[in-house]
C-alpha cells in the first residue's frame, strides 16, 4: 500500500530554517522530522512512499538519493504554490487503490494498523485521525490565590482536531477540484455532505511541529528518551 507524504510548504512560521531546506526535512534529534514519519511507518509494514514535494524539492530528492532506506521512496515535484488538495490530485494517475497520506510535519504513536482497520469496517471514502490539541500554554491549577500546580503539557486531553494520518480511496479524489485548493476545505467538505468521511479518534501523542517551540519541544523528548513515536 503505497503512503503519500505532503510535503511542499514554505513552513513561513519556522523560518529560523525553512531558508535554506523545507519544513519536512527541518531535524528533530539528529533527523529530519519527514525520516521519523517515514521509519514510523515503515514500523507497520509500509514500504512505498510518495512524497509530494514543492518548496525547495531538491533538498528532500537530494536527502533520499544519498539516505540508505530499505523503502521505495519517489519525490515528485507536485510544485511550490500548489495547496494540499492540489497536491494529492496531481498524484492521481498512481493513486489506483487505498492509500495512505499524510503532513510532512506531524509524528504520532497512533497504531496504523488499527487506523486501516477502522477505515475499511467504516467504508468511506476517506478516514482521518482525530486527535487532541497541543498545549501552546503551560496548566495552572489554582487554590485560594495560589498555584497549587503548574505543568507544562505537550498535549491537551480536551477536544479534537484533525491530525492528518488519512486513508484515502482513490474515489474520493473526485472530490478535488482542477483550481488549486486546500484539502481541508472544499474535499473533505464535500466529503462530509457526502457522508464519506470517518474519524479515528486516537487518544496517544500526537504533536505537530509549526514553530521553533514546537521543534524544542519534540527535541527535549528526543533528548529525555521520551519520544513516544520511537517506542
Amino acid at each position: 500500500m503505497k503512503v503519500v507524504i505532503l510535503a511542499g510548504g514554505k513552513g513561513t512560521r519556522l523560518a529560523e530554517f525553512t531558508s535554506s531546506m523545507p519544513k519536512p526535512m527541518v531535524p528533530v534529534g539528529s533527523k529530519p522530522i519527514l525520516d521519523h514519519i517515514i521509519k514510523y511507518y515503515m514500523k507497520f509494514g509500509f514500504n512505498d512512499f510518495i512524497i509530494a514535494s514543492g518548496y525547495k524539492h531538491s533538498v528532500i530528492n537530494n536527502y533520499f538519493k544519498n539516505t540508505k532506506i530499505s523503502a521505495k521512496i519517489n519525490v515528485i515535484n507536485t510544485g511550490v504554490e500548489t495547496l494540499t488538495g492540489s497536491r494529492l490530485k496531481k498524484l492521481q494517475n498512481k493513486l489506483k487503490q487505498t492509500f495512505m497520506l499524510t503532513y510532512g510535519d506531524g509524528l504520532s504513536n497512533i497504531n496504523l494498523k488499527k487506523l486501516l482497520n477502522f477505515h475499511k469496517k467504516s467504508k468511506k471514502k476517506i478516514t482521518l485521525t482525530a486527535v487532541h490539541p497541543p498545549a501552546r500554554f503551560g496548566e495552572l491549577t489554582i487554590s485560594g490565590g495560589a498555584v497549587t500546580k503548574f505543568e507544562e503539557k505537550p498535549q491537551l486531553q480536551k477536544g479534537w482536531i484533525n491530525g492528518g494520518f488519512f486513508v484515502v480511496e482513490p474515489e474520493f479524489l473526485k472530490f478535488i477540484d482542477n483550481k488549486n485548493v486546500m484539502l481541508e476545505r472544499s474535499p473533505l467538505t464535500k466529503a462530509v455532505k457526502t457522508k464519506n468521511l470517518a474519524a479515528y479518534q486516537h487518544e496517544g501523542f500526537w504533536f505537530c511541529m509549526d514553530t521553533l517551540r514546537d521543534k524544542k519541544v519534540l527535541d527535549a523528548l528526543i533528548r529525555n528518551k521520551k519520544s513516544p513515536w520511537l517506542k
